[in-house]
């Protein structure tokens, strides 16, 4: 794990370009039935200086207690994607699906003109272990949606599973914005590169594991729950072991 949030600059500019996020460093809250990490400023935890990072507004790793969850509560204008690591969630909304989301699978929900939705562990026995992540929509009042797909419906290309896009491509989720959700998991140990086109920004988060990363040709090793915004770079490459996982936020 990371131990420091300093900021990395290139020699001769005096603009930041990555921000490390250590996960000892985010939001945290354990009532009990829920076990709460926020990346960024999420309900009782206010944190001025972490309000998201470009179109990405939350990062929340939750983990609840079996057959515990998040009661009936209403949405608007928001983009809302669950992705499970452990154990299963129950979905139920005001538009009527109800479903389970498993380990190995992730759903989202276009909160858009208003839902009222509630999650719960699904299991009565198992842990329920997911990342909430929330994106701000390119307009508001769009009508509410709900999608869900396991990994194996996703395209792999050079590592990379595309999880969400604005046009749905390669099997994607949909999502109102322009930025692309992707998500690495590490089958065996191997090192790939991530390019970042001109103007365009990234965060990387850590969901398990161990992943060192080459920011700036200088390496730095990240673990679960670390995170990291990049701008103004043209790539950064990375390495992981089997077993670790991590995603990859492309954004405007």
């Amino acid at each position: 794990m990371h131990e420091d949030g300093d900021f990395l600059r290139s020699s001769g500019k005096e603009k930041v370009m990555i921000q490390i996020r250590p996960a000892q460093e985010r939001g945290h809250f354990n009532l009990g039935w829920l076990d709460t990490w926020h990346s960024f400023s999420f309900g009782d935890y206010f944190a001025p200086e972490h309000m998201g990072f470009r179109s990405l507004r939350v990062i929340n790793e939750d983990r609840v207690q079996p057959g515990r969850g998040f009661e009936p509560h209403s949405h608007k204008n928001m983009e809302i994607i669950s992705y499970v690591l452990e154990g299963a969630i129950k979905h139920e909304d005001s538009t009527g699906t109800r479903s389970i989301i498993h380990a190995g699978e992730v759903q989202k929900m276009t909160a858009g003109s208003g839902v009222k939705h509630s999650e719960y562990n699904a299991s009565t026995d198992e842990l329920a272990h997911f990342l909430q992540i929330w994106i701000t929509p390119d307009r508001d009042g769009l009508m509410p949606e709900y999608e869900q797909k396991s990994f194996s419906g996703f395209k792999k290309t050079n590592g990379l599973s595309l999880i969400a896009s604005q046009d749905g491509r390669d099997g994607s989720l949909t999502i109102h914005q322009n930025a692309d959700l992707y998500a690495v998991q590490f089958d065996s140990s191997h090192t790939m590169h991530f390019p970042v086109s001109k103007d365009r920004h990234a965060w990387v988060q850590v969901a398990r594991g161990e992943v060192a990363f080459d920011f700036l040709r200088e390496k730095r090793s990240f673990g679960a729950g670390d995170g990291a915004a990049i701008s103004e770079e043209s790539g950064f490459t990375l390495s992981g072991q089997k077993g670790s996982e991590i995603l990859i936020f492309d954004l405007a």
